[in-house]
């Protein structure tokens, strides 16, 4: 017999896709996809637990340090650390920052110039299914380090709010496609659902993806 082959991965018009574009078509192929996002009553921010948690399942977790501070260590270069913590970052540079594509300097006294967003936001995860999560997996999500969190520009991040890829991109276009492969990743991971907004632009996006 002969050995089958895998036909290529084939994008929203028909064409042969590879790299990013292919990943974003191959998680649309798992995520489920909702007409829309429904309003579950209900949320406030400490249902994920505290601000920053150490006590969580995820990369870092129970490691003495709490998540903002382990984001901070993992994605800033030339880190400082106050005293003799180690981890406590009180300065750093993001030298390219994804939402913007600038570089930015950080320094605690001003912390709010650089913040940790959740990628799939922690609302948006309520309304579309968390809130029937235990209190733990909300904890855990809300600190998953490994994949939904990253250190963003402060007025990029607020300007995202609790959006997916169906309302808001990144104005680094050079983000956008991992932006929205991360967001779909994230989905899938802890069995999110996304729109049909979130599904139409994930598509659109593979045109101008590598």
């Amino acid at each position: 017999m002969g050995t089958s082959v895998k036909p290529p991965t084939m994008g929203p018009s028909g064409g042969v896709v590879s790299g990013t574009a292919k990943a974003i078509v191959g998680e649309l192929g798992r995520v489920r996809v909702v007409a829309a996002r429904p309003e579950v009553p209900g949320y406030k921010r400490d249902q994920f637990g505290q601000a920053w948690s150490d006590n969580h399942s995820g990369l870092g977790g129970h490691n003495g340090c709490d998540t903002r501070n382990d984001v901070l260590a993992a994605q800033l270069q030339a880190r400082k650390y106050r005293g003799k913590s180690r981890c406590v970052v009180i300065a750093g540079v993001l030298p390219v920052e994804p939402y913007t594509g600038k570089r930015i300097e950080f320094r605690k006294e001003a912390a709010s110039e650089i913040q940790i967003d959740h990628i799939y936001p922690l609302s948006r995860a309520w309304d579309m299914g968390a809130a029937k999560w235990s209190k733990q997996r909300r904890v855990d999500f809300a600190n998953d380090e490994a994949m939904n969190l990253i250190a963003a520009d402060g007025p990029a991040n607020a300007s995202k709010g609790d959006s997916g890829p169906g309302e808001w991109m990144p104005i680094n276009r050079a983000y956008r496609c991992t932006y929205v492969l991360r967001y779909l990743q994230v989905a899938r991971k802890w069995s999110l659902p996304i729109t049909a907004a979130d599904r139409d632009s994930a598509k659109a996006i593979t045109h101008i993806c590598p």
